[in-house]
């Protein structure tokens, strides 16, 4: 079932677009009934691993920009061990955490079909704006696992003129550096289940290598429409579980 789950997490991934911290946590919750913080501990992790063959690229190929890189980590990396701190925390408040990861998933798949319905033109030079923004990216993305591929892509969009495959390689790093840190915290306070990360990044291996064969061949437009359709099913049903049972 784990091996199943992250062949599809990175096929999808491979395909659309869509970010893994957003899909692996709420199917992890969903699917095999994992505690909140130990479905976001191993999603990040997971996120990672995932992402490395595609951060590489991107890297080799020149497409990251380092000045908006470090304005990212400058305030991302504190607010990722902050948030993965307050989840550990939390580990109590079960209901609490489902509804604010739903709450997350809902907003990040909104922003995504936001992103498909209206073409957002080239942003201004904003550059002092990354640091404060992205502390509060990285605060979510270590609570939630979410948020770091459609927030992060937002904001470069909106305080710089990065070249779309710019902005997307710069994001990805960022993603990739937050997904180790909060990963790693979460492993450090036993909130990762290593035996599951292992047959998730097993399927995730092959899904994304499908993933980036068929990204090609594959209608992009309406398949990445209807996985965001259906995160913001899946982060209704969290958000319901979290209220009725809270």
């Amino acid at each position: 079932m784990a091996f199943l789950l992250g062949f599809l997490i990175a096929f999808a991934i491979g395909v659309t677009g869509v970010g893994a911290g957003t899909i692996t946590a709420p199917l992890l919750i969903l699917a095999l009934g994992l505690p909140p913080e130990v479905a976001v501990g191993t999603a990040l992790l997971f996120g990672f691993l995932v992402k490395i063959p595609a951060g590489g690229v991107y890297l080799l190929k020149g497409e990251v920009d380092d000045r908006a890189l470090f304005r990212l980590l400058l305030g991302g990396v504190p607010g990722v061990l902050l948030g993965s701190l307050l989840l550990a925390q939390l580990k109590g408040a079960k209901d609490l955490v489902l509804l604010l990861v739903g709450l997350t998933v809902v907003l990040s798949a909104g922003l995504g079909l936001w992103r498909s319905f209206k073409g957002l033109p080239q942003g201004k030079e904003r550059p002092h704006l990354l640091p404060p923004a992205a502390f509060g990216i990285g605060l979510e993305v270590g609570f939630s696992s979410a948020g770091a591929g459609a927030l992060g892509t937002l904001l470069l969009l909106h305080a710089t003129r990065l070249s779309p495959q710019k902005v997307v390689g710069t994001d990805l790093l960022f993603g990739l550096v937050l997904a180790l840190l909060g990963g790693g915290v979460h492993l450090y306070f036993g909130q990762v289940d290593p035996g599951l990360l292992l047959a998730l990044a097993s399927g995730g291996v092959a899904g994304g290598l499908l993933g980036a064969l068929f990204a090609t061949r594959l209608p992009k437009g309406p398949l990445r429409f209807a996985l965001l359709l259906w995160l913001l099913f899946v982060g209704g049903q969290l958000i319901y579980r979290g209220v009725v049972h809270g």
